[in-house]
């Protein structure tokens, strides 16, 4: 091959794709080793491990496209959008991982997490303080007990793959286990909502709005430095920074 993409990299880990081939370089195995458990338990496709060796693991490309990304247009008829919503119950659905995932934080370290983080993005000029505070407001909804589920942890639009009306593979379990399931919902439709009735009507039952809405906007506001410290644009059209003025 004479081209190498970079589909993401900061200081954790990078991915690239070299053909038909993702590499995932990531220095901690402990997160690569969590994440091929994750895929050989979930009941959805998922991307073939081609090989391992630390600290690469080498996965085949999916077949399709995803629906878009973050920021961008999104692509896909409702019927794609309810497909990945009938994925995502699945998934959902399934026995129970052995380890908590990103979604399974207890409500005492989020609310640590996003109090400090609140506070940052107010003393160092980064956000408005109003814009903070009513985001900050919305996020409560969210901190609440919750039913473990089978959670993904990091379900970005970019991370399903559909051809036509078909999921044909979710990829990058590295943040997988137990965890609050509309938590995968709200990332999954983050910048998009106009879907998320789609989504809905593929996933069924127990979904409550004012949670999603209230994830989307913790998962914002916990992101948005983050991403600036890793060479992201958090204010980009239809980015973290305009999830969180959608609420005011």
């Amino acid at each position: 091959m004479d081209e190498v993409e970079v589909v993401v990299a900061h200081s954790e880990r990078a991915t690239l794709r070299v053909g038909d081939v993702f590499l995932k370089v990531d220095a901690d195995q402990a997160r690569i080793d969590a994440e091929v458990e994750a895929m050989s338990r979930a009941p959805v496709p998922t991307p073939e491990v081609l090989w391992r060796k630390p600290p690469v693991l080498a996965t085949a490309a999916l077949p399709g496209t995803t629906l878009g990304r973050l920021g961008g247009p999104s692509t896909g008829s409702p019927a794609a959008w309810a497909a990945a919503g009938a994925a995502i119950r699945k998934l959902h659905d399934a026995p129970l991982p052995p380890r908590r995932g990103r979604a399974g934080r207890s409500i005492e370290e989020l609310t640590r997490e996003l109090d400090d983080e609140c506070g940052l993005l107010v003393t160092n000029g980064v956000l408005p303080a109003d814009l903070v505070t009513r985001n900050r407001r919305v996020a409560e909804a969210a901190l609440r007990p919750w039913t473990p589920a089978f959670t993904h942890g990091d379900l970005q639009i970019a991370h399903v793959f559909v051809d036509g009306d078909e999921v044909t593979g979710i990829i990058d379990w590295s943040e997988a286990g137990q965890g609050d399931a509309l938590y995968d919902l709200a990332t999954f439709t983050l910048g998009h909502e106009e879907h998320l009735d789609d989504v809905i009507a593929g996933y069924g039952t127990g979904v409550d709005l004012e949670v999603i809405h209230a994830w989307s906007s913790l998962r914002s506001l916990l992101a948005v430095r983050s991403l600036i410290e890793q060479g992201f644009d958090p204010f980009a059209p239809g980015c973290e920074v305009d999830v969180l003025r959608s609420r005011m």
